[in-house]
């Protein structure tokens, strides 16, 4: 079950702070929204996304980082493939499989402020700066693509 690998992906630091923890409201939350494996040609489940309010970091909504209705997404990667250049092909895939599923809408994403590779990446496709906001264990940027 792809839920079952993800969950189960390791990041060394600082990206371990994207390791989540295996459990029944982890699975739950993958499989009852709107989230979407990639496999590549093997078959192999080489990441995920996510569209709407799944994509949203809780806090933001509290401080008003998603009145706008514009179209959320997050994503991951495996970890064997992050840090050697894979992530423009990846997104570029995650990109192309929304606007087919939405149109040519405005994308917003959010990213830890600390992962600077993730954000020279979404800069790449033209995504901007929005705004920044705590929360108890990390501090976040959303980024929008018009």
């Amino acid at each position: 079950m792809a839920a079952t690998k993800i969950l189960g992906w390791r990041y060394e630091p600082p990206y371990d702070f994207y390791n989540n923890e295996y459990d029944t409201e982890a699975v739950k939350e993958l499989l009852e929204n709107n989230y979407f494996v990639v496999v590549n040609d093997n078959d192999e489940v080489i990441g995920f996304y996510c569209a709407g309010s799944s994509a949203q970091v809780p806090t933001g909504a509290q401080v008003g980082a998603y009145t706008e209705d514009i179209i959320d997404v997050g994503l991951g990667m495996v970890p064997t493939l992050t840090g050697k250049g894979n992530g423009f092909t990846f997104f570029s895939f995650v990109l192309e499989s929304l606007y087919k599923t939405y149109g040519n809408v405005p994308v917003r994403l959010t990213v830890a402020t600390f992962n600077e590779r993730a954000i020279r990446l979404y800069e790449k496709f033209g995504f901007v700066k929005e705004m920044e906001f705590t929360t108890d264990f990390a501090d976040f940027q959303t980024m929008r693509k018009m």
